[in-house]
């Protein structure tokens, strides 16, 4: 793991690399995750070099005392922001809450870069109200949310599901509970057509939590927007469809 200072504090991210001619790809996780879930792009650094951080409060890096919401969001942008500049990433890649974070760095911030990736996003992110009580009440019943089929996976094996869990439990619920109510305020509906890079939208078939049609409406705003859904899998499909994901980020920077 490398770090890099800002604000601060001290973010961690890490950098798959095997001598990539290709754009450098920033990663960035959802709610309650880590840098560990793009393991599986780790194949795609021969071609692109791939770096993905841990948001503060997540992983190795160091957290923030920010509330959640827009207080919140914006401490994100800035490890972004700031791994992005340590590492002249030419593209952004965002997961869920990730995806958020992402856009909101294009549409604030000057963050140069050529392409967008979102992954299993929206241009609206809401929680339900039983997820956001059991954050703080019923740990153990959000966790079990989280790993019935189709929420974050469509068909993992129990060793994917238990790391996952395992994750999930070591982010803990006062960081999980700030993901969500932050992702449950984000909304920029009606402000993506001032982002003016191309755009990969990839969806899991299977995603209850951020459908399909989710998607659909994030490429009918966004001005140059290729909308990809994935088969056979669900809300972290870089996890659940990796061959399939990868296959398609490759298709889209080759383009």
């Amino acid at each position: 793991m490398q770090t890099v200072i800002h604000h601060g504090r001290e973010t961690a991210y890490r950098r798959f690399d095997r001598g990539a001619a290709g754009a450098t790809v920033l990663a960035v996780h959802g709610s309650g995750g880590t840098h560990r879930v793009w393991s599986p792009q780790s194949e795609l650094a021969d071609e692109h070099s791939v770096v993905a951080l841990d948001l503060s409060g997540h992983g190795e890096s160091d957290d923030v005392a920010a509330e959640p919401g827009y207080e919140a969001l914006s401490a994100y942008v800035d490890d972004v922001v700031a791994v992005a500049e340590a590492v002249d990433a030419d593209v952004l890649l965002g997961n869920s809450l990730g995806g958020a974070v992402v856009l909101t760095a294009l549409l604030e911030r000057e963050v140069d870069v050529s392409a967008l990736i979102l992954a299993g996003a929206g241009a609206r992110l809401p929680v339900l109200d039983d997820l956001l009580r059991w954050a703080s009440t019923d740990f153990e019943r959000l966790v079990a949310f989280f790993h019935e089929p189709d929420h974050l996976f469509h068909d993992a094996d129990e060793a994917t599901l238990d790391l996952s869990r395992a994750t999930l439990r070591e982010t803990g619920s006062a960081t999980l509970e700030r993901d969500l109510r932050t992702a449950h305020a984000f909304d920029v509906r009606g402000e993506l057509a001032a982002i003016e890079v191309p755009t990969l939208a990839l969806v899991g078939e299977y995603d209850r939590l951020t459908p399909p049609y989710y998607h659909e409406r994030l490429c009918a705003e966004l001005p140059d927007c290729e909308l990809r859904v994935l088969d056979d899998a669900a809300h972290l499909a870089m996890l659940d469809a990796p061959t399939q994901f990868n296959d398609a980020v490759r298709a889209f920077l080759s383009a």
